[in-house]
């Protein structure tokens, strides 16, 4: 099993006909993902990369029946793409798009849990995958492969070195979720740890968190009630203070938001706190020494 995306997601791709939309797309399906289609206003009727291109979400989630959306769309209409979306109900939109206004941001987000209709996952994200089975967003698939271990990450670049140090000690992955490191995010890390404690294929979970926001914290009260080990990254420990470091959602508010804050928070919940990612695959073996066997 797996979270949000497996081999039945049948994705379509916002921005397809773009730049980064092409490349990453054709990198989708030469992975295996099944992707149905694109949209482009004013290119409908064409073919792009073999795949149809629609002019509405609408219009192409009744030609393909769509049950998931990727969007490139450049910032400043990224909201509108991830509301058109829902509108066709399509139920999980990752959003990778990055430089999307704050006020968007917050009207989108705030419409879909109003709606409870459609999953936003980002923006400013990488995606995620279910490794073997489907690849939504950025992600160097070659690195990632099948096992127990569940991740969700504020950082794309994190991600990729926690997961290659994973498996290279034969730790593989159920499904590896990017939540983006900006402000207002369409999914949180609670929610993503509750659905790995949920799910019967992850044995395990990796965190990786960073300074600012209070994300972490408001995880690591839900880390206490889990039935599976923890592990977890923090970046950002040797950050100079009153310093913003990477991402726009790096704020730190008074106590809260530091390193030292999320580090202590999670060790108090009992989570395994690694100092550098090369460490993450030997204290997820410490903590559930099955691991090395599954």
């Amino acid at each position: 099993m797996a979270i949000l995306v497996d081999k039945n997601t049948r994705v379509l791709v916002c921005g397809m006909t773009g730049r980064e939309g092409t490349f990453h797309t054709q990198q989708m399906i030469e992975y295996g993902t099944t992707v149905v289609g694109g949209v482009t206003p004013g290119k409908g009727g064409h073919t792009h990369l073999g795949l149809p291109i629609f002019d509405s979400a609408e219009e192409a989630v009744s030609a393909t029946h769509a049950n998931a959306a990727l969007i490139f769309v450049p910032g400043p209409f990224a909201a509108d793409s991830v509301l058109e979306c829902e509108a066709a109900g399509i139920p999980f939109v990752t959003l990778i798009s990055e430089w999307i206004p704050t006020q968007d941001m917050l009207l989108a987000v705030n419409r879909l849990k109003a709606n409870g209709t459609t999953r936003l996952l980002g923006g400013n994200c990488a995606g995620i995958i279910t490794p073997g089975e489907c690849k939504m967003g950025i992600m160097p698939g070659h690195i990632f492969m099948p096992g127990p271990v569940g991740l969700v990450s504020r950082s794309g670049t994190l991600t990729y070195e926690v997961v290659w140090e994973m498996t290279r000690a034969g730790l593989g992955q159920t499904t590896c979720v990017g939540i983006g490191g900006d402000p207002i995010p369409g999914t949180r890390f609670l929610e993503v740890m509750a659905m790995f404690e949920e799910d019967p294929a992850t044995k395990a979970v990796v965190l990786i968190g960073e300074i600012g926001g209070t994300d972490e914290e408001t995880a690591a009260a839900f880390v206490k009630t889990m039935t599976k080990p923890v592990v977890g990254f923090i970046s950002g420990r040797t950050a100079p203070p009153g310093k913003r470091m990477g991402h726009a959602g790096a704020i730190i508010s008074g106590t809260m938001g530091t390193a030292s804050s999320k580090v202590d928070a999670l060790q108090k919940a009992g989570a395994y706190i690694a100092d550098k990612t090369a460490d993450v695959p030997r204290l997820l073996k410490e903590a559930m020494p099955s691991l090395v066997k599954a």
